[in-house]
C-alpha cells in the first residue's frame, strides 16, 4: 500500500510516517502544500493524508483542485480545528473522511485502510436519482423544479445514500461516514436523520427513494 502524507509538522509527520511504515505501508510525505499537490497529481497513491493547515496551500484548496483534476485518489483530511462547519467543507470540497488531532493512531490506520478498500470514486459535484437532484457543495436540493431545504446533516446523509446506490449502506458504515468513526452518542441517530431525510424529499411527493433492507441497512436503489 503506497501513501502520501502531507504534514507541515515535521515531529508529527515522522511520528506518522514511522508508524505507518511499521504496518507495511509505503509513504511519500510532504511538508508544503504546493509540493504536496504535485506529488498527488504525478504519483499513483492508494490513499492520502492530508493535513488542512499547510504552507503553501491548504488542504481544502489541494484536495478541491484534486477533485477537479478527476484525480480520485481517496483522501483522509487531519486538522485540528474542531467544527461540524469545518466537517462538512472537506467533506463539499471531495474528502473521503475527516479526523481530528489529536487521535489515536489505531484509528488512524483503521480509517486508511477502509479507504483503500473502498477504492477509486469518481465523486460528481451534482448527485441525481430520477427526478431528485442534490449538490453537496451548494447544499441546493430539487425534486423536479421543487427546492427541497437540508441541514449539513442531512446534505450528509443524502450524499452518502446517493454516492454508494444502488449498493445497501449499513447502518454502522452510515455512521462512521456521517458523525465519523469517533462518534460516541447514540447509534440510533442513523434512524432518525434518515426519517428526517425521508419527511423532506420523499412524503410530500409520495415517493420511497430512501429504502430500508431489514437487518442489512439503507439503500436508494437504481432508478428505473
Amino acid at each position: 500500500m503506497r501513501l502520501l502524507l502531507v504534514e507541515d509538522e515535521p515531529t508529527l509527520a515522522d511520528s506518522i510516517r514511522r508508524g505507518l511504515e511499521a504496518e507495511g505501508m509505503s509513504v511519500d510525505h510532504e511538508l508544503d502544500g504546493q509540493d504536496g499537490l504535485w506529488r498527488a497529481r504525478e504519483g499513483e497513491y492508494d490513499a492520502i493524508v492530508l493535513d488542512i493547515m499547510l504552507p503553501g496551500l491548504n488542504g481544502y484548496e489541494i484536495c478541491r483542485q484534486l477533485r477537479e483534476d478527476e484525480v480520485w485518489t481517496p483522501v483522509l483530511m487531519l486538522t485540528a480545528k474542531d467544527g461540524e462547519y469545518d466537517e462538512a467543507d472537506a467533506f463539499d470540497l471531495g474528502a473521503d473522511d475527516y479526523l481530528r488531532k489529536p487521535f489515536s493512531f489505531v484509528v488512524l490506520v483503521a480509517r486508511i485502510r477502509a479507504l483503500v478498500r473502498r477504492g477509486l470514486t469518481a465523486r460528481p459535484s451534482t448527485l441525481t436519482h430520477a427526478d431528485l437532484t442534490f449538490d453537496p457543495a451548494s447544499m441546493r436540493c430539487q425534486r423536479g423544479d421543487t427546492s427541497i431545504e437540508l441541514t449539513q446533516r442531512e446534505g450528509a446523509v443524502l450524499e452518502t445514500l446517493l454516492r454508494r446506490s444502488p449498493n445497501v449502506v449499513p447502518k454502522h458504515e452510515l455512521l462512521d461516514s456521517v458523525w465519523g468513526m469517533d462518534f460516541e452518542g447514540d447509534p440510533n441517530i442513523v434512524e432518525v436523520y434518515v426519517g428526517y431525510v425521508r419527511r423532506k424529499i420523499d412524503r410530500p411527493f409520495e415517493t420511497k427513494t430512501v429504502k430500508t433492507v431489514r437487518g442489512l441497512g439503507y439503500q436508494i436503489a437504481a432508478a428505473t
